[in-house]
């Protein structure tokens, strides 16, 4: 397929007169593109760089610089996540040909349920189906003693590496620009130079540290720190209390925006967002009954467990690119506390498309790269407000029974419309966008069904009391 005829599926070509102002800039065969990071973002851009070049005519050579073992328990292959795939993305990527084998995934999450301390209920998967996927991003926890689960980063990274990306382990120490190109150190190595840089590290490395020292204009994203933890468990303990449910816990604690207890094989993922998760939060909420009543009886935080408390991106970097460099994933625009995996894919795919069918220079990543950052970015804004308005109402008890009340009625019968239902659903996967949300919460259908059932709550205080999913 030619390059302009394969650019109509990802926008029309540069005009003459923007091409003027990037030449020299565009990649052909052998063009050296470094990746550094090969978490999700870093795989999904080689993945797509490859293929749509490919497509095209030109081959790149591709070099990914990930010094994580995916294959190893513990740190050096963990990725600090808590692993929950949405299901919008399981069909995105079977689209794509990518499908995740049955040892990759952990858990099919067929229900979510939601605990509150005015009572709790189970939300089913929309369509009966089990679509969200529960995912180890290493080869499990440090204490863990086996491999019989597969890493989740470790089979998009061999998937980049079987399109024709070359895994290097190097660590880079240093990156500078010589003539405009980007120039990586690597310990131990030679010095390489390169036509494109593509950034894909998280914001808990170091490694962003070396772009403010570059002459790009270049702002890293803000960020606050959450809390993730592994507790074994074993698989039939696990399948006992949790089941193939998430259990989610929206509780009037403040600094709290979303907790949940996610069933992984043997283990099960503890992950709390918020702002500025610290240890006397976590254990706040570990210990309330709503927590220990979906462990087994007389369970208590081990001394020694595998977590960590790492940095989410809350606001992207700006902007998220310069000539022949640009930013995905969490260095770059992400999703606000949901479906990072998801908004890695799409920056990854955005970006590689403009690489390889327009060019590397600024005014191309700001083209064509910078709408999907840009369109993630206005949604988040509409996320904030969201979580906002959640704190605000979780803060009256009286709210958050009505809440609660409208889920359970709806999902007394399957032929109720599931309202709230699928907004806390929505809202829990990131299957949906902020945007989409907040526009269902305003139809007078949901508004009139919370406010009756807030009223409810007021006038049948007894016969609330008590109800559960």
């Amino acid at each position: 397929m030619k390059k302009d005829n394969f650019t109509e599926a990802f926008g029309k070509a540069d005009t003459d007169s923007e091409s003027a102002l990037t030449g020299g800039f565009e990649l052909t065969d052998g063009s050296r593109v470094a990746v550094l990071g090969g978490g999700p973002a870093g795989s999904f851009f080689s993945y797509f760089l490859l293929d749509i070049a490919g497509r095209v005519g030109f081959v790149p050579q591709v070099d990914i610089f990930e010094k994580r073992i995916f294959s190893k328990v513990g740190a050096v292959g963990c990725n600090m996540c808590g692993g929950i795939i949405s299901e919008s993305l399981v069909q995105t990527l079977a689209a794509e040909g990518i499908t995740l084998p049955p040892t990759i995934v952990e858990r099919g999450i067929d229900s979510y349920i939601l605990h509150m301390d005015v009572g709790s209920t189970r939300i089913d998967t929309p369509l009966q189906e089990k679509r969200i996927a529960a995912v180890h991003r290493g080869a499990g926890p440090k204490d863990s003693t086996g491999t019989r689960w597969g890493s989740f980063d470790g089979f998009l990274l061999d998937m980049a590496k079987a399109k024709g990306a070359n895994h290097l382990q190097g660590q880079v120490t240093d990156i500078s620009l010589v003539d405009g190109k980007p120039v990586l150190s690597v310990k131990g190595g030679e010095s390489k130079q390169y036509d494109l840089l593509a950034v894909c590290v998280g914001v808990n490395t170091p490694t962003l540290k070396h772009f403010a020292e570059l002459p790009i204009d270049y702002t890293p994203p803000k960020t606050s720190k959450t809390f993730i933890s592994e507790f074994y468990l074993g698989e039939e303990t696990v399948g006992k209390y949790l089941g193939s449910s998430m259990h989610v816990f929206l509780m009037n604690i403040p600094r709290v925006e979303f907790a949940a207890l996610i069933p992984k094989g043997d283990y099960v993922t503890f992950c709390m967002l918020g702002e500025d998760i610290d240890d006397d939060l976590v254990r706040r909420l570990l210990e309330t009954d709503q927590v220990k009543q979906c462990l087994p009886p007389g369970w208590e935080i081990p001394k020694v467990y595998c977590h960590c408390s790492p940095k989410i991106n809350v606001k992207g970097a700006h902007p998220p690119f310069a000539d022949r460099l640009v930013f995905i994933g969490d260095c770059g625009a992400t999703r606000l506390y949901k479906d990072g995996i998801g908004a890695a894919y799409r920056t990854a795919k955005a970006a590689a498309a403009t690489a390889a069918l327009h060019g590397v220079a600024a005014a191309d990543f700001r083209k064509h790269f910078m709408p999907v950052c840009t369109s993630i970015e206005r949604d988040n804004l509409i996320g904030k407000f969201i979580f906002g308005f959640n704190r605000r109402i979780n803060k009256l008890e009286q709210d958050r029974k009505g809440i609660l009340g409208m889920v359970l009625h709806e999902q007394e019968k399957p032929t109720r419309p599931k309202r709230m239902s699928m907004v806390m659903w929505d809202t829990f996967t990131g299957s949906a966008s902020y945007g989409d949300i907040l526009l269902r919460t305003m139809h007078p259908a949901f508004l009139f069904g919370l406010v009756r059932h807030i009223v409810s709550s007021f006038l049948n205080p007894k016969n609330f009391n008590g109800r559960k999913g």
